[in-house]
């Protein structure tokens, strides 16, 4: 079973087992076989042009005890985290994301950044379905889609057009290793993990634009500190 503990600023998402993880993560990206994803909040005065970002966070997880976690690294508030738990017949997916948005872009162009903040959406989604490495990649395909579904259902709008997500998203995805070829979106995981991501997403999304009194989807977007 899978559980959530926040002590800021750390938060820990236990998979309730040695899961198989594919993500981009800066500290374990590719497959891998993890207990916990774990997100570290941080400022962007925390994050200085001269620091070693992978060595510092190596040294933040040993003094954690967790350097076998799959680590996000967000500067929005991780108390303001949403989840949500889809199940369709036999397909549990659990999905746990950070939304911040002061970093949006719009795919296919990019903004001058330079000086400014830095947010980012961290997604990670458990599911209980047994899958290959292939089905695991194609559920990933379908946490971004589904990710992006929701930013540009939000409406946020930038000189480049609606946004899709930020300069700095990342994804995990943890499953038990399995022989489950197929996770599309005409299968229970696909719909699940569809389903469960795009609500957490949503939910993050319209949370960060009451934060910031960007109720109106046609303001230009304002560049905030998460």
């Amino acid at each position: 079973m899978s559980m959530l503990t926040l002590e800021r600023p750390w938060m820990t998402f236990d998979l309730g087992a040695d899961l198989q993880v594919l993500s981009w993560t800066i500290n374990r990206p590719g497959f891998v076989i993890a207990r916990r994803i774990l997100w570290r909040e941080v400022r962007n005065a925390d994050l200085t042009p001269d620091l070693d970002v992978p060595t510092w966070l190596a040294g933040e997880l040993v003094a954690r005890k967790a350097s076998d976690a799959v680590t996000f690294l967000t500067s929005r508030d991780i108390r303001c985290y949403t989840e949500r738990t889809v199940t369709i017949g036999g397909t549990v997916a659990h999905a746990v994301a950070t939304v911040g948005f002061s970093n949006a872009e719009r795919v296919g162009h990019r903004l001058g950044r330079t000086g400014q903040n830095w947010g980012t959406i961290n997604i990670a989604l458990r599911l209980n379905q047994p899958l290959t490495q292939a089905a695991l990649l194609e559920t990933m395909s379908i946490v971004v889609q589904a990710r992006t579904a929701a930013v540009m259902d939000a409406g946020l709008v930038l000189e480049t057009g609606i946004a899709t997500g930020t300069g700095t998203d990342c994804v995990a995805v943890a499953s038990p290793v399995g022989d489950t070829p197929y996770a599309g979106l005409h299968t229970e995981t696909g719909e699940a993990a569809g389903r469960a991501v795009y609500d957490a997403v949503a939910k993050g999304t319209q949370a960060w634009m009451r934060t910031y009194d960007l109720g109106d989807t046609e303001k230009t977007m304002r560049h905030k500190s998460e």
